[in-house]
């Protein structure tokens, strides 16, 4: 198992700052840095930046990638751009991450003046012409929500980017198994990773590949306070709210896609519609955050003292040929918050505990 670090816009620092985690984090034996993508700084830069930083410490830098770009974003053909420029300066150190994002609720498409598309559809082309254009091939593809003919990508040679599907229900995890390199797995114990990784081998075998050739990737969340182990508690819980929530308290539909599915299929139902009562009348996000069943917390991820970081994080990445740490600040907008989670869960400490 691989051992990454994932940083993200919520830590609150400056890209110097997130140079300097890049250089520690290499230094400690971190072999990825990941971020996720919104509607803020590009991450393809945001990556090629940390990628450079890592060069400090070892000539080649360790491999960046990103987990994952919405797809609503950019169109297959940027897709491949971007990522495949990164990894051609980056001599192949570089992951490309897509994504649905939230294009299941109907908000999302509307805002885009779009209607209304099968997810899975939306996937599958993003995949199949991203995947093709970055390993070389001239693309002549015809599906349900987008199309590319006779086009291909002038880089030269193909850069042959990795793409990873970021995937949580059974049918977006066998498309992985089926088109992709690799699963980009989030909020998941070690029975739900199980669960996946047994969706990605019923797609790859039914598409005739070898699942043990799919990458089984996760982001687990730690945060550490040696001072303050509930301000700790509190970081994660808010960083947990959006994902296991979801922004609005959702219809019974609703429920059955998404994150939300995610977190119920995990068994949390009950815990998760007590938090929506609690939003119906009205509680603010500090209210939740506060309420937020520490149970829930320490069965996706960690919070606490530095010294139970890393043990945690052995448990929770059974399964994972790539397991991020994916730092939760307790103190956003300062470096050593940030700095306590990479030195608390360096690589080193957490294979002691495999």
């Amino acid at each position: 198992m691989e051992i990454g670090l994932g940083l993200d816009p919520t830590l609150r620092l400056s890209l110097d700052e997130q140079n300097q985690l890049s250089e520690t984090a290499t230094q400690l034996g971190y072999q990825s840095i990941w971020t996720p993508e919104g509607t803020g700084q590009d991450s393809y830069q945001i990556c090629l930046r940390r990628w450079e930083a890592t060069t400090n410490i070892i000539p080649e830098g360790i491999t960046t990638g990103i987990a994952v770009s919405p797809v609503i974003w950019r169109s297959p053909m940027a897709f491949a751009m971007a990522g495949g420029t990164v990894s051609q300066i980056s001599n192949g150190k570089f992951i490309m991450g897509l994504g649905s994002g939230g294009t299941y609720r109907p908000g999302a498409m509307n805002s885009l003046g779009k209607s209304k598309i099968s997810v899975l559809s939306l996937m599958r082309d993003y995949v199949t012409i991203v995947r093709k254009l970055v390993n070389g091939e001239t693309v002549s593809y015809r599906g349900k929500t987008e199309t590319l003919l006779e086009e291909q990508l002038a880089i030269f040679p193909p850069p042959k980017t990795p793409i990873y599907l970021g995937a949580l229900g059974p049918k977006m995890l066998s498309l992985a198994g089926e088109l992709a390199d690799g699963a980009a797995l989030n909020w998941c114990n070690p029975e739900q990773i199980e669960w996946s990784k047994q969706q990605v081998q019923f797609g790859a075998e039914k598409a005739g590949r070898d699942p043990s050739e799919i990458k089984i990737s996760e982001y687990i969340r730690i945060c550490v306070d040696d001072e303050d182990e509930d301000r700790a508690r509190i970081a994660l819980a808010k960083a947990t709210i959006g994902y296991a929530l979801g922004p609005t308290i959702p219809s019974e539909k609703e429920r059955q896609l998404g994150y939300r599915a995610h977190f119920e299929r995990m068994g949390f139902e009950k815990e998760l519609a007590d938090l929506d009562q609690m939003r119906s009348k009205g509680a603010s996000r500090d209210e939740i955050a506060e309420a937020f069943p520490t149970k829930i917390l320490s069965t996706v991820g960690y919070f606490g003292s530095s010294d139970g970081a890393a043990k945690a994080f052995a448990n929770l990445s059974q399964g994972l040929d790539n397991a991020i740490v994916r730092v939760v600040s307790s103190r956003p907008g300062n470096v050593d918050g940030a700095l306590d989670v990479i030195k608390a869960c360096a690589p080193e400490k957490i294979q002691a505990h495999l």
